[in-house]
């Protein structure tokens, strides 16, 4: 139906099942430009922070058993605000027409006469089951399966499951909302037929790093569940199917499944580090440390630009540095072609993919990326006498303009930028959370300390430090932290590898 002249528009996204990565791109389409945002409890942190700072967040989900709007509110409160002119987002776990109530609320929006859209979303049905190493179809078991409810509408006369249907020895069942009922439900089976050794699994927070399985059989499943702890939400799978779990499970047999991953660093660069432990089914703590910020004198860096052409080579140690360049740059309508003839070095390769994006290819990435090796491969590119800006932080170490002095080169240290410490009030409770500490440069370490009031040890005791290189281990090893992995590849990439293998050799 068309909507009125003033009326928005409401979308009803499946936000999946709980991995951000299961997210489909046109539901991070539609998140990204929200103005309103109604969502659910099922529906990740990290996929509701996809909403822009500016968006109106609305809970409107159920926690402890108490719901925080009743569903014609919600209802009410989507054409309200769509009435306003606003782009309305309804953010639901899963898919929105898998038992999640969105008929209902299409309906109501029909009804009044709001446009919407429908973007489903990956049902916990399909890929519970699936994180769990558990295929919802096999030919050597079964070419069907039925997904159902174990919580039917309390409002109902009587139950609308035909258990006598669902009865076949060879029938797959998946259930949702069953877990409070699971005892029951295996009554039901159980009465109707069903062999008591039918093999049953019971997946928690699926697609999670606190996912957990319990498996059993009809017969036992409710007190495997209570044994194991295993809580809603949880998906239920029956039939022989389950038996493949512990030849084909995968998302939670890895080393950094379930492990909590404290990331210290700025919080802009560390996305790729998150998913990447996300995939792993570690859990990341987002705890930045630092913060990165203006130098307290930007003249140097803001001159530097118009003396560059005077210089041999331009040098970055890190992509906070790129970005400050680039940044100055384009403030004064000018782009990469202000380098010139300029050589340009980068410490690393993920400073030299910085330097990709604004169309401009190092000319030397040092095989490893510490300020002594980058100071030897700039020494055997240049002559005595020849100049070299160093774009950096304002407080960095003065290994790499020494070692260029002492052989003759004229470096000019230019404070790009300052690293400061983050402020964050829950930071001790983060860190308590954590089973590992990982650091990814000295100047997390040393915010780290000051942030826990200089006294690391008690904080650490017990946990996983990790740290991206010989630089970084050494200045945590002066805090007092004992270091139990250094990387040998000195990327955030080679820190969870590093990690991975260290966890694989305690098993």
């Amino acid at each position: 139906m068309p909507a009125t002249a003033e009326a928005g528009r409401v979308y009803l996204v499946g936000a999946g099942p709980g991995d951000p990565g299961l997210l489909t791109l046109r539901g991070a389409e539609v998140l990204r430009a929200a103005e309103v945002l109604l969502y659910d409890a099922l529906a990740g942190e990290p996929i509701v922070a996809l909403a822009p700072p500016t968006c109106e967040r609305i809970f409107v989900g159920k926690r402890a058993g108490k719901h925080a709007l009743a569903q014609t509110e919600i209802e009410a409160l989507m054409i309200a605000k769509a009435r306003e002119g606003r782009r309305v987002v309804r953010l639901k776990g899963g898919d929105p027409f898998v038992f999640g109530r969105g008929g209902e609320e299409a309906e109501a929006l029909h009804a009044a006469g709001i446009v919407f859209e429908v973007v489903p979303g990956i049902s916990s049905a399909l890929a519970g089951p699936a994180y769990a190493g558990i295929p919802v179809t096999h030919r050597a078991h079964n070419t069907s399966f039925t997904v159902l409810t174990g919580h039917e509408d309390p409002n109902k006369p009587a139950s609308t499951i035909d258990w006598a249907q669902l009865a076949g020895p060879q029938r797959v069942l998946v259930m949702l909302m069953a877990t409070g009922n699971l005892r029951e439900i295996a009554q039901q089976l159980l009465a109707q037929g069903v062999s008591a050794e039918t093999p049953v699994a019971a997946i928690q927070d699926a697609t999670r790093p606190t996912q957990r399985t319990a498996t059993g059989t009809l017969a036992t499943i409710a007190d495997e569940v209570a044994r194991h702890g295993v809580a809603a939400p949880a998906v239920i799978v029956v039939g022989d199917v389950v038996r493949l779990r512990e030849q084909i499970r995968w998302f939670d047999s890895g080393p950094l499944f379930g492990r909590r991953v404290l990331i210290t660093r700025a919080g802009h660069q560390s996305e790729e580090f998150a998913r990447a432990l996300l995939a792993h089914g570690a859990e990341p703590i987002l705890a930045p440390a630092i913060a990165i910020e203006a130098p307290d004198d930007a003249t140097a860096a803001i001159r530097a630009l118009d003396e560059l052409p005077g210089y041999a080579w331009l040098v970055f140690t890190s992509q906070n540095g790129v970005d400050a360049f680039f940044a100055r740059l384009s403030s004064r309508g000018r782009d990469a072609r202000a380098i010139g003839s300029v050589k340009v070095a980068a410490i690393g390769e993920r400073t030299a993919e910085r330097l990709r994006a604004h169309g401009v290819a190092a000319d030397l990435v040092p095989g490893a990326f510490i300020s002594e090796e980058i100071a030897r491969a700039l020494i055997a590119r240049t002559q005595p006498g020849d100049r070299l800006m160093i774009y950096r932080a304002q407080e960095a170490r003065d290994v790499l303009p020494r070692m260029l002095e002492e052989a003759g080169r004229r470096p000019m240290v230019v404070p790009a930028y300052k690293t400061v410490v983050a402020q964050d009030a829950a930071f001790g409770e983060k860190v308590a959370r954590a089973d590992v500490l990982t650091f990814t440069s000295a100047s997390t370490v040393r915010a780290f300390c000051s942030l826990l009031g200089g006294d690391v040890r008690a904080p650490a005791s017990g946990k996983i430090v990790a740290c991206i290189g010989p630089v970084t281990a050494s200045a945590a090893r002066e805090v007092g932290l004992m270091v139990d992995i250094v990387a040998e590849v000195y990327t955030t990439m080679g820190l969870l590898e590093a990690l991975a293998t260290h966890l694989s050799q305690r098993r």
